[in-house]
């Protein structure tokens, strides 16, 4: 799987009244990331509040999203489960309904030894052929991956091929470009990193913006793609506050709360998670504003 550039993720809509999934919603929010030219989508991740759904309505909306993708481009189902088990039967579940990549974060009650962590990924490459792209995300699932340690999982593990490191240290990033002599691809999770990420040689941008600033990621990845970097580091510093503002304020009620602004409500975040207050939509609405976004 030759994965890279924007890797966009939908929020899940809810319905106002009974907070039921809404398909027609999710469908719509699918559009618009399709129509931002994102190169994959990236179903039940944080954005898309996975860790608040319970087992059929992940099903649910792991299913829906790749028949509504329809192929357009490769689709991404992010797995973050307490047990090897569940991980597992979700990494099947991706594969039988046609996702091209699992994204799997092992998520920690007890703190888990590399031992532990190695044979989780050995496990689930086991139990399904998708690639497994490796997800440090220390901030959210209480595990933190060395670049040495989440590259001796690709070269070991069949299906591992590829990382995404959300841990914030780029110095994590510069690791795993050069240990693995730039052969492993290697993704960006922090928002407020893009611009060095992308210039420290990673393959792709994994972001919830293009639901609300629509292109604009995506013209940033091509920029320093093609070596423009005045170009790039202006597209990056237009943005910069609304990423910074979007993961600080939660991806899940920001991205819901833009979208309605923008004529298209998909419902509050599931609790215990909450909406914005009146403070924080008026600031959002001015950075959607200034970039645009906003009629």
């Amino acid at each position: 799987m030759n994965l890279s550039g924007i890797i966009g993720y939908p929020v899940t809509p809810f319905n106002q009244e009974s907070g039921a999934l809404d398909f027609e919603k999710l469908g719509l929010v699918i559009d618009k990331l399709l129509v931002s030219k994102v190169d994959a989508i990236a179903a039940l991740g944080s954005a898309g509040e996975a860790a608040y759904l319970n087992q059929t309505e992940w099903e649910q909306v792991a299913k829906y999203t790749v028949k509504h993708v329809a192929g357009r481009v490769p689709v991404v189902i992010g797995i973050a489960e307490l047990t090897t088990e569940q991980a597992i039967e979700r990494a099947k579940y991706a594969h039988l309904v046609g996702a091209d990549v699992v994204m799997v974060s092992p998520l920690s009650y007890y703190k888990l030894s590399e031992a532990e962590i190695y044979q989780h990924y050995k496990s689930i490459s086991h139990a399904s052929p998708l690639p497994i792209m490796i997800y440090n995300n220390p901030a959210t699932c209480g595990v933190d991956m060395t670049p040495q340690f989440m590259l001796k999982i690709v070269a070991e593990i069949g299906n591992a091929c590829m990382i995404k490191e959300s841990s914030g240290d780029i110095q994590r990033m510069h690791k795993i470009f050069t240990l693995s002599n730039a052969k492993v691809p290697f993704f960006n999770g922090c928002n407020h990193l893009a611009l060095e990420a992308l210039n420290a040689g990673a393959s792709g941008w994994c972001t919830a913006a293009p639901c609300l600033i629509d292109e604009q990621p995506k013209r940033l990845f091509d920029a320093v793609q093609s070596g423009k970097q005045e170009e790039a580091k202006a597209l990056f510093y237009q943005q910069y506050s609304f990423l910074e503002f979007i993961v600080n304020t939660g991806l899940a009620a920001a991205v819901k709360t833009g979208l309605a602004f923008q004529g298209l409500p998909v419902g509050h975040p599931r609790k215990p998670l909450l909406p914005l207050t009146e403070a924080l939509e008026t600031q959002l609405k001015g950075l959607l504003t200034e970039l645009n976004s906003l009629s």
